[in-house]
């Protein structure tokens, strides 16, 4: 089984596609090579092993954040990686 992690995202990269995100205070380049979707500033993406997967909603981040959080599986600090 694999785990994708809702991320936001905090800078584009246009060259290679790709873009600075954070997650529970830690910050990482990831690639954007499989997305079709255009991704800005603030976007969420889900992302495994370094390569974002599919664009999803706040909403959806939000929901998923949560639910990780709650079971233990990631830290968040201060609500800062969930959606406003």
């Amino acid at each position: 089984m694999c785990l994708a992690i809702p991320v936001r995202v905090t800078q584009v990269i246009t060259d290679p596609p790709s873009a600075a995100v954070t997650i529970a205070g830690v910050n990482q380049v990831i690639s954007l090579a499989l997305l079709d979707d255009d991704v800005v500033i603030g976007d969420y993406v889900l992302v495994h092993v370094g390569y974002a997967l599919a664009k999803i909603s706040p909403a959806d981040a939000e929901e998923t954040l949560t639910l990780m959080r709650d079971a233990g599986l990631i830290a968040i600090h201060h609500n800062t990686d969930l959606p406003q």
